[in-house]
């Protein structure tokens, strides 16, 4: 555990950099807990797209804590910010699993945000857990979506149901949950194609795959898991808001956190979307796809 603690802490050095590390300089700065504090602690938390509200609510509660606890060195704020951060994260929330059926996710996203390879991660991730997984190539607009998929089916040793290049995404979903059932597999991940939120149709699409879904194997999908770009920050945010809209999202699965100082739109995200982020991508491996614990993602953020 200490090994991967140490992975995440250093993973996350961006964010820690742009984000932690900036609100450090002003705790240390200050002489003084004022209100020229708060506007730079709020200025910093907004950069680093954690978002207003949410800023807003950290800096409320900050303000509570040092009337509560008479708090007069500014140095002091880290601890209490800490726990504020880890308070606002919430409680870990795993992947959900059927009872007796297949357990199916069905993944969505908009383009480049790593969908295809984030599945053929959890695909090894699940299968490491003792788990029989399936790959569902949804994605059959984009050129070569499902020989992307076959790819890491072979890399994590996992079958791809896949039909020609414009089936109908629904007809393949439909092969892969009658294969997942009558081969007795536990796992069914569904790709399907990157899209832009605001393309009503291509929404309308993921509708109708999830209304199969949910005739095949009536307790299913299980999760429906939003695959975001943690670079894109506040952006994500509004992303989480319109697929809500039309599949009703259960989870978050935020990528390339390491390659951002924009960390802090966990929190966002959280707060505001309302979805829980469940995992998190963390670097280029099979093995960095990682379930998200807020503590223990709250003590990286502060090593």
């Amino acid at each position: 555990m200490a090994g991967l603690f140490s992975k995440l802490k250093d993973k996350l050095g961006k964010t820690r950099k742009g984000f932690i590390e900036k609100v450090e300089g002003i705790f240390t700065g200050a002489g003084k807990i004022d209100e020229d504090l708060y506007e730079e602690l709020e200025e910093v938390l907004i950069q680093s797209d954690v978002g207003v509200n949410t800023t807003l609510e950290i800096i409320e509660m900050l303000r509570k804590s040092v009337k509560e606890k008479k708090i007069s060195d500014p140095v002091l704020l880290k601890d209490e910010m800490k726990e504020q951060i880890t308070l606002l994260l919430g409680e870990e929330n795993p992947l959900h699993f059927a009872e007796k059926e297949p357990t199916v996710y069905l993944i969505v996203g908009v383009n480049g945000v790593g969908k295809t390879t984030t599945i053929g991660k959890l695909a090894k991730s699940l299968q490491s857990e003792g788990k029989s997984v399936l790959l569902a190539a949804g994605d059959t607009f984009r050129a070569a979506a499902s020989e992307q998929l076959e790819i890491w089916g072979q890399r994590s040793g996992v079958g791809v149901i896949r039909q020609s290049e414009g089936a109908d995404p629904a007809a393949v979903a439909y092969d892969a949950l009658q294969a997942v059932k009558s081969r007795n597999i536990d796992v069914l991940l569904i790709d399907t194609a990157g899209r832009l939120h605001n393309k009503v149709n291509l929404m309308k699409e993921l509708s109708k795959i999830k209304k199969v879904i949910e005739r095949e194997v009536p307790s299913g999908p299980h999760e429906v898991l939003l695959v975001l770009d943690a670079t894109t920050g506040q952006n994500a945010i509004q992303q989480v808001k319109l697929f809500q809209e039309a599949v009703d999202v259960t989870g978050i699965i935020l990528t390339k956190l390491d390659g951002t100082a924009k960390g802090g739109v966990v929190l966002g995200i959280q707060r505001e979307a309302k979805v829980p982020v469940k995992l998190i991508g963390i670097g280029e491996g099979l093995d960095d796809l990682r379930p998200f614990v807020p503590q223990e993602f709250a003590d990286a953020l502060f090593a």
